[in-house]
């Protein structure tokens, strides 16, 4: 059997820095697991348009398709910032999840014991919080048409369009359904059906799936703006949370900062599943690319080697060896490694991106 295979693209700002830091785990896996992964690597966001003249070329995009999974860093920077939106670096990652048709946006938001202090939340709120959301991300208001800015009389007006259909409610509904049946067996579906008829077909949508086909599973339904207000009144009443596009990239940001810091989050951006049963699949930080601190040697690797500990999990069906990956993490943060981003009033070991990268290396090591 061939190895599988991982398409990396570490992106701009940060990116290549933390991504480094996963290649030398995949290269630990290879020599101390005998775990080899068949790695390639291309350009994706402002790097490929100073390139090519796009932010993802069709070649790259090619290759995406293809492969098992592709791990990516972080798009964008000031550089860009005039740029027309056509071709600013955020449209190469929109493509990827359009083309690949990546529904399912998977964003842990999990509290280590070692970092709970630093959430702006009290640390009784957030101690042991582990929640994962659910985000619709090919569909709604950032993909649907019409769209544009139009001149009406005298003014100019700005049109999105929020768009479900059925279809695409169902298979983020089962995603998330699936989950929660591997978790704790709850589930929070979050729209706005008061105001919303697309809101107002999610939940029906939702309902009839968990009732028809997951009967086992306690469903519960909530308008997403009480619901930003319940993640940071008392967040670890939620496990498992299902939303739509818009929804989502608020609510999954918000839920970020009740951990402490973007720097430790992970997520996976989910697919149908591919002739080898492998879903189609993309795994980033949530972080951005942080053009601030780029090349210094600041930024924290965490999220990133967290993302490919989702990888190991959801595509190569590895999850002995994610486990193993989330703890040796774990064990860095109880020892009091810290990168610039996780210093507190309590101190710690101050290290650099590659330091963050030994420590994890080594605590790998003593988990053999």
């Amino acid at each position: 059997m061939s190895n599988p295979s991982l398409l990396i693209l570490p992106g701009d700002g940060i990116g290549p820095e933390v991504m480094a830091e996963v290649r030398r785990v995949i290269d630990w896996l290879g020599a101390k697991r005998g775990i080899v992964f068949d790695v390639s690597e291309g350009l994706v966001g402002g790097c490929a348009y100073d390139k090519y003249g796009t932010p993802l070329h069709d070649d790259t995009m090619a290759q995406a398709q293809a492969v098992d999974a592709v791990l990516l860093g972080a798009v964008g920077g000031p550089q860009y910032d005039n740029l027309d939106f056509s071709v600013k670096p955020e449209r190469g990652l929109l493509r990827l999840r359009k083309e690949m048709d990546l529904f399912a946006n998977l964003r842990p938001a999990q509290c280590f014991d070692a970092l709970a202090d630093f959430s702006s939340l009290k640390k009784d709120v957030v101690a042991g919080l582990d929640i994962m959301i659910v985000r619709e991300l090919t569909s709604g208001v950032y993909f649907g048409e019409p769209r544009g800015i139009f001149t009406e009389g005298n003014e100019r007006v700005g049109i999105n369009t929020q768009r479900y259909t059925e279809s695409e409610i169902a298979r983020v509904a089962r995603a998330a359904l699936e989950l929660a049946r591997k978790r704790s067996k709850k589930l929070c579906s979050m729209e706005k059906a008061n105001v919303m008829e697309s809101g107002v077909l999610w939940r029906d949508v939702v309902s009839k799936i968990a009732a028809e086909e997951y009967p086992d599973i306690a469903v519960s339904h909530m308008y997403a703006d009480n619901g930003a207000m319940q993640l940071v009144r008392a967040p670890k009443q939620f496990d498992v949370i299902v939303t739509d596009n818009l929804f989502g990239d608020i609510l999954s940001d918000c839920a970020a900062m009740l951990t402490g810091s973007l720097g430790m989050l992970p997520s996976a951006s989910l697919g149908a599943p591919m002739k080898n049963g492998r879903p189609k699949a993309l795994y980033e930080p949530v972080h951005g690319s942080a053009p601030d601190i780029a090349g210094q040697g600041k930024a924290n690797p965490i999220a990133c080697i967290l993302s490919f500990a989702m990888a190991l999990r959801y595509s190569f069906d590895l999850g002995a060896e994610a486990d193993r990956l989330e703890k040796a993490v774990e064990k860095v943060l109880a020892d009091g490694v810290r990168t610039a981003d996780l210093m507190g009033p309590e101190g710690g070991v101050p290290v650099s991106t590659t330091g963050m990268g030994d420590a994890v290396l080594a605590a790998l090591d003593a988990s053999l």
